[in-house]
């Protein structure tokens, strides 16, 4: 899957499972409920979740890509 700025964070989900380090980075902690993280997924899309978290969008991206992929945040 090609995560872009338009990927919903729900699409990640449905590829990746509930996956608790990649909804970490969308701002989601591990003690909410997967029901909620459905529902914020939903809504927000990688470019949304790079604007309020304040990261550049390339580099968002590219930690997603590795997190999604198991990759450490610091490879």
């Amino acid at each position: 899957m090609e995560i872009t700025k338009t990927t919903r964070v729900s699409n990640i989900l449905k590829e990746y499972g509930d996956i608790a380090e990649v909804m970490e980075i969308f701002g989601v902690k591990r003690v909410g409920k997967f029901s909620l993280r459905k529902l914020l997924g939903k809504v927000l899309t990688v470019g949304m979740a790079a604007r309020i978290h304040k990261v550049p969008l390339d580099e968002f991206i590219s930690i997603l890509e590795k997190a999604v992929k198991g990759e450490s945040k610091d490879s």
